[in-house]
C-alpha cells in the first residue's frame, strides 16, 4: 500500500429526508419508503426518519481513494419478528396454476389466513404498496398473510416449526426488513470514493483463473494484491442456468470482451486510471467472420442455448428483453469461446470449429473440446449448425465481439472494464429507478418484485458523483442489526451521497466489501462469504 492513511470521524443528525411513512394493521397497508427528492450530498443519507443519529469515519486508504463507513440509526424497539405464509394459488390468484407465493390478490390471502385461523393460528392479511418508479406506477402490488409477532427470532422460529408441522410453508422475517419509512434502523453503509485527480493506482474488474469458477470477493481481493474490493455484477449460480460464474450479462475486462450484455440493460463503465467512468445501456453486436462470410455471433463464453436474466434476441424464449433471474432459451445458437471462459469449452450435440492465429484448425461434429493457448472456437447448436457446414480445415475465421451504446461501438482499450447491473437508480443527477426496463417487473408475479425491489435486502451500488469520482458503495442487510434497502432506498441513499449516474449490482448474500485484506461488510450467507463471479478492485 502507498500513501499515508488518515481518518476523520463526525457525528451529525440527519435533517429532512422526505421519505413518506408506511402504515401497517391487522388488515391494513404497507407502503415501502419511496426515494426523497433532496439533492447532492446532504450531509445525511436520505434514509429513515429525519431525527436519526448518523456517524461516520473516513479513512484515507491510497493517493486519491477514501473509504467513509457510515452508521445510520439504532436498534428500534418497534420492530418484531413475524412468520410470513405462502399462500396458495386460487382461481382468483395472478397464476392459479403457480406454487404458492408470498404475495397473492386479496381473496386468496384472506382465504390463506381464515384457514389459519382455523387451525389455531394469529393470522392477518397486510396489503404490500408498490411504489411509483420511472416505469411503474404506485398502487396496490399484493397481499400478504403473517402469522404471529415476536420479540425474537428464536420465538417466531418456534411458531415456523408448528407452521411446518401443519403443512404451511413459512419463514421467519423481521419487520425492519418491509421498507417502512418511520423504522429507525439501523443501517451500515461502506463507501469507497475514487478520485482521478489524485489516484496513481489502477481500477478493474477480476474474475479469477477463469469465468467457470466463483471465487470470494476477498480471495480475489488477494490475488489482485487489492487494497479494497467489492462484489460486482450479477453471475450464474445454478449449473442448471449455464455456467456457475460466467457474467449475467456485459463483462469485459483490461479491454477483453468476454460476455455479451443483457440488451438495453445498463452497465459500469470503468478505466483502469479511474478516469472518464460512466454508465451506459448497452446492446450486443458481436459478429464471426467464417471464410467471408459475416455470421452474427448470440454470445461470447457462455453455455448456448441459456441466456441468463434474458435480454437476448427475437428467437428466445420466453422473452428477448432482459427478465432479472430468469434463464431464456434458445434451442439454435452461435456461441464464440476464448480460453477465458475455461480450460474446456461446453459439451453438448452441436458443431465446434477450432480457430488458431485466425486458420481453422479442427473441425468437430459434437462440442466440447480442449483449447490450447491462442486457441478459440465457435460454436453451433440447433438449425444454426448449418451455418458451419461448410467449414474446413484451413479456413479464415475471424471473432469481432462488439457492445454498443446509443447505436455506437464502445471502444474497449486494454484497462477497460464492464460490469452488468441493474436496474438504474440515479441518471443525471435524478433518480430515474427504471424497475420494469431493466427486467425486475415479472409478469404474472408480483412476488418476485416484492422480494427483490421493495423488501429491503443487502445491496452493493455503484457510480459516479459530481466531482467525477467513481463510488463504489455496500449496504449490509438481512439481520435486525443490518436492515438493509429496498430499491427505492437504494436510489435516494446514492443521491444523497451525490451520485449523479448510479445503478444497482449483485446484492444479496454476494454484497461484499473488502479493505486490507479484511472483510468489512457483514455478508448475509448462513455460510459466510459467498463465492461470486468477479469485482471490481482498487489495486495500489
Amino acid at each position: 500500500m502507498t500513501g499515508r492513511r488518515r481518518t476523520v470521524q463526525r457525528t451529525a443528525a440527519a435533517l429532512a429526508c422526505g421519505l413518506a411513512v408506511a402504515a401497517v394493521g391487522t388488515t391494513g397497508s404497507v407502503s415501502p419508503a419511496v426515494a426523497g427528492t433532496s439533492g447532492g450530498t446532504t450531509g445525511h443519507l436520505d434514509l429513515g426518519p429525519a431525527d436519526l443519529p448518523e456517524s461516520r469515519t473516513t479513512t484515507t486508504l491510497q493517493p486519491g481513494v477514501t473509504l467513509t463507513r457510515i452508521t445510520r440509526g439504532g436498534t428500534d424497539p418497534s420492530l418484531r419478528w413475524t412468520e410470513e405464509v405462502a399462500i396458495p394459488a386460487t382461481s382468483t390468484s395472478p397464476d392459479p396454476d403457480a406454487p404458492p407465493k408470498a404475495i397473492s390478490d386479496e381473496a386468496s390471502a384472506r382465504a390463506e389466513a381464515d384457514r389459519l385461523t382455523g387451525q389455531g393460528f394469529i393470522a392477518r392479511v397486510e396489503q404490500v404498496r408498490q411504489p411509483q418508479t420511472a416505469d411503474v406506477a404506485a398502487g396496490v402490488l399484493g397481499y400478504r398473510v403473517r402469522v404471529g409477532s415476536f420479540t425474537t427470532k428464536a420465538d417466531a422460529d418456534a411458531e415456523k416449526a408448528r407452521l411446518v408441522a401443519a403443512g404451511e410453508t413459512a419463514s421467519s422475517v423481521y419487520t425492519g426488513w418491509e421498507g417502512n419509512a418511520s423504522d429507525r434502523g439501523p443501517w451500515h453503509v461502506n463507501v469507497l470514493r475514487i478520485d482521478p485527480r489524485t489516484f496513481s493506482g489502477h481500477l478493474g474488474g477480476s474474475f479469477g483463473p477463469d469465468l467457470y469458477q466463483r471465487e470470494k470477493t476477498s480471495d480475489l481481493a488477494h490475488a489482485g494484491g487489492a487494497t479494497a474490493a467489492i462484489n460486482s455484477g450479477f453471475f450464474v449460480l445454478d449449473p442448471a442456468a449455464g455456467a456457475p460464474g460466467d457474467p449475467a450479462g456485459a463483462g469485459v475486462y483490461d479491454g477483453r470482451i468476454v460476455s455479451e450484455s443483457t440488451d438495453d440493460r445498463p452497465a459500469l463503465v470503468l478505466h483502469d486510471d479511474a478516469r472518464g467512468s460512466a454508465v451506459r445501456r448497452l446492446v450486443w453486436g458481436g459478429t464471426a467472420e467464417v471464410d467471408g462470410r459475416s455470421l452474427d455471433l448470440d454470445g461470447m463464453d457462455r453455455v448456448p442455448g441459456l441466456i441468463r436474466n434474458c435480454g437476448g434476441d427475437a428467437t428466445d424464449s420466453p422473452t428477448d428483453l432482459p427478465l432479472h433471474d430468469t434463464t431464456c432459451t434458445d434451442g439454435s445458437e452461435l456461441v464464440a469461446f476464448t480460453r477465458e471462459y475455461a480450460a474446456s469449452t461446453p459439451p453438448g450435440a452441436g458443431r465446434e470449429v477450432v480457430v488458431e492465429d485466425g486458420v481453422v484448425t479442427a473441425v468437430r461434429d459434437s462440442r466440447g473440446t480442449t483449447l490450447a493457448p491462442g486457441q478459440t472456437t465457435v460454436q453451433a447448436t440447433g438449425d444454426d449448425v448449418s451455418l458451419l457446414a461448410g467449414v474446413r480445415v484451413g479456413d479464415q475465421v475471424s471473432l469481432h465481439p462488439r457492445l454498443e451504446s446509443s447505436g455506437q461501438p464502445i471502444a474497449t482499450p486494454r484497462g477497460t472494464t464492464i460490469t452488468n447491473g441493474g436496474p438504474m437508480l440515479v441518471r443525471d443527477g435524478r433518480i430515474d429507478i427504471t424497475q420494469r426496463r431493466d427486467g425486475f417487473v415479472h409478469p404474472g408475479d408480483p412476488s418476485f418484485a416484492y422480494g427483490w425491489f421493495i423488501k429491503r435486502n443487502p445491496r452493493t451500488i455503484a457510480g459516479i458523483d459530481g466531482q467525477g469520482r467513481t463510488v463504489l458503495i455496500t449496504v449490509d442487510g438481512r439481520t435486525d442489526q443490518d436492515l438493509g434497502l429496498s430499491g427505492p432506498e437504494a436510489a435516494a441513499v446514492a443521491k444523497s451521497l451525490g451520485l449523479v449516474d448510479a445503478i444497482n449490482l449483485d446484492g444479496g448474500g454476494s454484497t461484499t466489501m473488502v479493505v486490507d485484506g479484511q472483510v468489512i461488510s457483514h455478508p448475509s450467507d448462513a455460510t459466510g462469504e459467498r463465492p461470486v463471479g468477479d469485482a471490481l478492485l482498487i489495486r495500489p
